[in-house]
Order: structure tokens, then sequence, then C-alpha cells
């Protein structure tokens, strides 16, 4: 396989299956066949004698070659014993506490198996509103999804891929203001994507300025009205101030529920592209672009037929998935099966603009998109009708919107997802995104520095005679060719990043893909730090002229911000000149002095006995100022170990020795690490303790000895714990993260988050 050393490294982390040792028993070409053999002998359920092994050399090839990659719970789980192959899911949230609860156990089980789930919680009474039952009063909405984060918290998805859940609220809910805001504080519902849902009146009433009625979801009823500008206006500063929420035309959604018989459509999946019934799952797969381009006369063009060919494979095997899928629940099996949805989509979009000279912010460019969509879309359907002709059509197909049409095996067939990690495993821009960075500097465990950059770039300034190292790392320091004035303006118009891309041409871009995509599409639009909320307002508006389903915005350096002030000074109480030197005691009130701006430090690695804990001890010219803890991909118990990192950093800066805390926390035992052998620490905060005593030797001289750096440690850029919950980091490697369809990706290490 002619794949990256990064894609390579990620696999290996992240998807191939190991012993109980945790020990590798499978190559990456081994995954690929096991998934090729898994996937295609669903066709033995229409056609005993089907040609299987044919079947799985087409799809390992198209696998292998990184023409089409399923969504990760397929690549991780065909041919196992889980069996779960689906990445996108919808639960009900009916209004009892029964059913609520069954709610959160639902959710429990599908995060275990890999996926990820969208709720609608419009259905709930208000906050406030009587329970008969109790005679007490509703929480509201809001309550309930701490609930739900809470559950995804517990649960680590079996140490490959966190929970992730996507909370919308209807935006005529007597709840909707605390709903907008309740992310404001970025420590609350950390493991959810939430977006308000749209309707046509509301957005009729934004334009006219006029007020709109709250419903109350269980008695219909007028309960009272909303200035609908100001509720438009609350959800732009909310989302300018922190990303979300995003937002859902919930009638559009509708407009295009090929089955509406059965229920309306109220919830997506976490990043917002696969809007479903409830109980309904879908499975995932995007081709890649940059595969299906050839010379020409020295010149790349699309080559029309090979993509053609990808798209009838792809279909048969999403097709296939589908009957392969070990099912979570019941209901969802059944559910899923009467519409038999797929959502085939691309990567590498902004990679094939490069290689094509036309850049991803132009006319061209958005014309081409939706050229390339539409034949997606075209010749899906045509597959998946092929395929109805020989295992029949959706059993709902004639109770749905197509039923004086050609019999569908599918009833959608076309989806934009993100493919964070897909991409990076393909060595391509992610989705339909813009290229984030050209190059970016990456800090390996010797405390080396690489430059990582673009092949497409790299190649065309090759042939140019313009690569150079200084101006590789002139382009990293930035990410972005605009500021360079060694690089010719011809090829700075077409080499332009995330950020380059102004907010309208993201816009332009979505919402020429969604005219030719079943589902939805997946998108960001990225706002610079400098933006304004008249930026942020003009951006939605336009989604909505444009007949986008949703969009998602992200403002850079919006979710950085420090939300704990720990020991921040009031100005009027403690001046300067009224703290002693080291800025912490005042008439015996102890106040930890800031932290510095930079720090040194490293991260060590420990194994835990419920998995891997990672340590970051930094310092400075006065010694270690802080200590923070991640755990790993197989769970522990985060909350604890922040917990006791985040005190024993407050100790430090307080004045407090380092020799003080090391006495306390050393030698605590917990019965999950000291019931197995070879552990060299006894507990989460022994391990602590022992990277303290480690931090002090290195603290002496304020750097790392290499020398003296631990074996399995990690030099990577110091961050405080508040960064990495907030996203702008990677927790596990320290590159910085990539924000995409209300998620977060390392295309480093391939870690990623919604929420």
């Amino acid at each position: 396989m002619k794949i990256t050393k990064n894609a390579r490294a990620v696999l290996e982390r992240r998807y191939l299956t190991r012993d109980t040792h945790g020990q590798l028993t499978e190559t990456v070409e081994g995954l690929f066949r096991r998934v090729a053999d898994a996937i295609a002998a669903a066709d033995l359920n229409y056609n005993s004698a089907a040609d299987v092994l044919t079947t799985a050399d087409r799809f390992y090839n198209m696998m292998t070659e990184l023409d089409f990659l399923p969504n990760s719970p397929t690549l991780m789980n065909a041919g196992r014993p889980l069996g779960q192959l689906s990445a996108c899911f919808v639960l009900p949230i009916p209004d009892s506490m029964e059913a609520i609860f069954d709610g959160v156990k639902n959710a429990a089980l599908i995060h275990k198996s890999g996926g990820g789930t969208g709720f609608s919680f419009s259905r709930l009474r208000m906050q406030g509103a009587s329970v008969n039952s109790t005679g007490g009063v509703a929480s509201g909405p809001v309550s309930f999804m701490k609930v739900f984060n809470a559950a995804t918290e517990a649960v680590k998805q079996g140490g490959t891929r966190r929970g992730a859940n996507m909370g919308i609220l209807r935006v005529d809910h007597p709840d909707i203001m605390s709903f907008i805001t309740c992310k404001n504080d970025k420590n609350e519902l950390t493991n959810f994507n939430i977006s308000v849902g749209i309707t046509e009146a509301f957005m009729k009433a934004v334009e006219s300025g006029s007020p709109y009625n709250l419903i109350d979801p269980g008695t219909q009823e007028i309960t009272g009205q909303l200035d609908a500008k100001e509720v438009f206006d609350t959800i732009v500063t909310s989302a300018w101030q922190t990303g979300e929420p995003g937002i859902i035309f919930l009638d559009r959604l509708n407009s295009n529920n090929v089955v509406p018989g059965q229920g309306e459509i109220e919830a997506t999946n976490p990043c917002g592209e696969q809007p479903l019934l409830p109980y309904e799952s879908c499975n995932l797969g995007s081709i890649n672009l940059v595969n299906h381009l050839k010379l020409e006369n020295g010149c790349y063009v699309l080559d029309t037929d090979k993509l053609a060919k990808t798209i009838h494979d792809a279909v048969h095997f999403l097709d296939n998935v589908i009957d392969a899928n070990v099912y979570p629940l019941d209901e969802i099996e059944r559910v899923t099966k009467l519409t038999r949805k797929i959502g085939l989509g691309v990567m590498g979009f902004a990679d094939m603009l490069l290689k094509l000279g036309i850049p991803y912010n132009s006319h061209e460019g958005v014309a081409l998109g939706g050229r390339i969509m539409e034949m997606v879309n075209t010749i899906g359907h045509e597959a998946s009708m092929e395929l109805a002709e020989i295992r029949g059509a959706f059993p709902l197909f004639e109770e749905s919107i197509f039923k004086e049409g050609k019999p569908l095996r599918n009833a959608t067939v076309t989806t934009i997802a993100p493919n964070g990690t897909l991409s990076i495993i393909a060595g391509v821009s992610s989705g339909i995104e813009p290229v984030f960075a050209y190059a970016y500097i990456r800090n390996v465990m010797d405390n080396t520095h690489l430059i990582e950059i673009n092949e497409t770039l790299k190649a065309r300034l090759t042939d140019e005679n313009l690569y150079s190292d200084q101006i590789m790392e002139e382009v990293a320091e930035h990410g972005t060719l605009a500021d360079s004035s060694a690089l010719p303006e011809a090829l700075k118009k077409v080499f332009v990043c995330a950020h380059d891309v102004s907010p309208s041409w993201h816009v332009k871009m979505q919402a020429e893909f969604q005219k030719h995509t079943d589902n939805a599409v997946s998108k960001t639009v990225n706002f610079s730090n400098t933006a304004t909320k008249q930026d942020v307002a003009e951006v939605y508006q336009l989604a909505y002229s444009l007949g986008c389903k949703g969009t998602t915005i992200y403002r850079d350096g919006s979710r950085d911000g420090q939300v704990l002030n720990i020991g921040k000074v009031n100005d009027k109480d403690h001046t300067k000149e009224n703290l002693c030197e080291s800025c912490t005691v005042k008439q015996g009130i102890i106040t930890p002095r800031t932290r510095p701006d930079i720090t040194s430090g490293f991260t060590e690695k420990v194994k835990i006995g419920c998995g891997n804990l990672y340590i970051t001890v930094n310092y400075d010219e006065n010694g270690i100022c802080e200590v923070f803890t991640n755990t790993g991909r197989t769970g522990g118990c985060p909350s604890q170990s922040e917990a006791t990192a985040r005190l024993v950093s407050i100790a430090l800066r307080s004045g407090i020795s380092s020799e003080a805390l090391v006495e306390q926390l050393k030698g605590i035992r917990c019965p999950s690490t000291i019931r197995q052998k070879g552990m060299n620490v006894t507990s989460c905060p022994d391990a602590i303790a022992k990277a303290i005593e480690k931090g002090v030797k290195s603290s002496n001289t304020c750097a790392v000895a290499l020398s003296e750096t631990p074996p399995e440690a990690t030099t990577i850029p110091a961050v405080s714990s508040v960064e990495i919950l907030h996203a702008r980091y990677c927790p596990e490697c320290g590159s910085e993260l990539e924000h995409e369809g209300g998620c977060v990706t390392c295309r480093n290490c391939g870690y990623s988050k919604c929420g």
C-alpha cells in the first residue's frame, strides 16, 4: 500500500486489532482484507452462488488503493466480534422519565459500539412546567442534556473513539434562550455539539423584525412570544463567542424526508450531515477525488470512467454494510432496514483543485464542485436502482416520495461528511474543506522539529525551482502562503488555506454541494479572530438564502479563552504594590502566581490499571508551575486525575514545595493498578508524584535534559489543561487541532472529539 508514514501510524494506533497484552495482531493490509471479506460476504444473502471472492478483491483493491474508504466503525469492527459498522444514529427523547433514561441507556450502548448519536430535546416540557405524577416541576431540556453528557463521559467507546452527541432544540421551544447559551461555559456539555432547530416561520420573522410564538411541546399551545431578531442575535453572539450553537433548518430537512409517513426528521448525527428519523442509523463512505485524476498532455483532468466505476462499487459496498452490520438495538436494525439509507461522499476536493490549478474561492472552483457532486449523486442513484433490480427496493419504497419512479435500493444515497480521520489515512484534505494549513511543524520524540509540507505544494514549488527550507519555515510559521513575499501571486491565488477563504465562499461551496446531495453537507465556515458578530449574522443569512440545510461556524481563537480565572486578583483590593514579590501572599491570603506565558516541560506516558495516563509537568525560572493529565483511549478516571493535577498546580504556584506535595501523593494505592503485574506506579496520584520528582530535576536548569527525559516521554508544546479542554491542542500529541463540522481532529495522530 502507498500510504504515508503518518497514516500508517494512525491505523496502527487506532484501528488495527491487538491481543490482550496490547500487541498488534494485524497488519494494515490485513485490516482491509478483513473488512473486504466481511462486507463482500453479504452478497450471499441475495445469491447463494455469488462470487464473493471476486467482490471481496474489488472491495480490497478499492480500499488499499485509497480510492474509497468507509466510515471508521466499519474499518474497526467489520469481521470482528463487535460487528457494529454504522457511524450515525438518532434516538428519540419522549417526554417521560422512563423514556428519557431508556435513551441514556441506548446512547451508551451505541457509544460503546463506536457510533455517534443525535437527539432532539424538543419534546421535553419546559423548565418549571408541572409534573402531574409527582406534583413537582420539570427541570427542562438542558438539565437532561447534562445527564446524557455525563453518561457519554463514562463510556469511552472501547478505547477507540470517544462518544459524541448532537443536541437540537426547536427555536419555538419555551426554553430556547437557555439552550442557546448552555455551552457558553466551556466546561459544560463537553460531549455535545448543539444546534438550534430553525423553522421557516422564524426566519421570516427575523427578516420582518416580528415576534414569533413559543409552543408548549406537550399541549401545542402558545405559551408566549419572543422577538425573532433578538433571538437570532443571541444565536449569533453565542456562536461568535464559542462556535456554538450551529443552526439546522428543520423544514428543509423534512422537505427531503423520503418517507414522511414515518414521522418528522428532528435530529442529525453529531456533525450535522446525516438527518435521520428516530432509531435510524446510517453508514457513510467517501471517494478520494485526488485518485480520480489522470494526466493528459501534461495536465490533470478528471477520470470520469474510473470515478463512475468507484461510485458503483462504493454503493454496492455500503448497501452490503447494512446487511453485515450487527446493530446495537433490535429497533435500530428494524427501522434502518426499512429505508436502507447510505451516505456516499467525497474527500480530497481541495487537493484536487490544487492539482487542477483552480482556486477554492472562485466561481470556477464552486462550479466544479457542483459538477462532481452531481455526477456522484446521479451515478450513485443509478447504482442503487441496479441493486434494486436484483435485491429489491427498500421496504418503504411504495410509501416514499419516489413511489412513481424507478425502484431504489436505498432511500438516500449521498452525504458529505467531514472525514477527519479517513482523510488522514488517505493522505488528502478532509471532506470538501479547503486545506487547513500548507505546512506545520511537528515535534517528535527526540525533541527535533520536522516541517510537514502539503505534497502538492512541495511538488509545485520543486517544479518551478521555488522550493527552499527558508520558504517552508515561513509557511509553517503562518500556515498560509499569503504572507510570503518570495512566492508569485499566481501561485498564492491557487494555494489558499481555510483562513484565506472568505466566509461567503465557504457558504457558496457548501450550498453548491448541497444542491446535489440527498442528505446534508458537513462544512465549517472559518472566520478570522477579528471577525465581527455582523459577519457571522451575514453568513447565517447567506446559508439560508442559498439553500443550505444548516451551518457551523468557527471564529479562530474563540475557544481559547480561559474560563477558570484561578487566583485572579481584584484590581481595587489587590494592587501589584500591595503584594509580595512573588505575588502570592497579602494579609494572610494566598493567591497563586500567574501562569507564565512560556514554559518548558515534558509529557510522560505512564501505564496504569485502566490504560495509559499522560502527565505533563511544566516549569519556568521559579520552578514547577503546573501539572496536567490526560487519560489515553482506554479510559481511566479523567475527572479525578485532572482534579488532582489542578489542585497540585494551584499549590505549586502558591509556594507549597514540590517535596511536600510528593510526600502527600506518593504511595497512594488504586485497586485497578496494584492488581496488575508490571506496573511502575500504584495509582494516578502516585504517578503524578513521580513525574513531579522528575520535573524538579529538570526545572533546576529550566530546560529539559534529554538524558533525563523518561524513556517513553515526548516533548510537546507546553499547553494547559484548559487549552486542551477548549480544543486548541491535541491532548495526545500536542499538535494544533483542526475544527471541522463542529468537531476537532488532529492530523498528526488521528485524535478526534466532538463537542
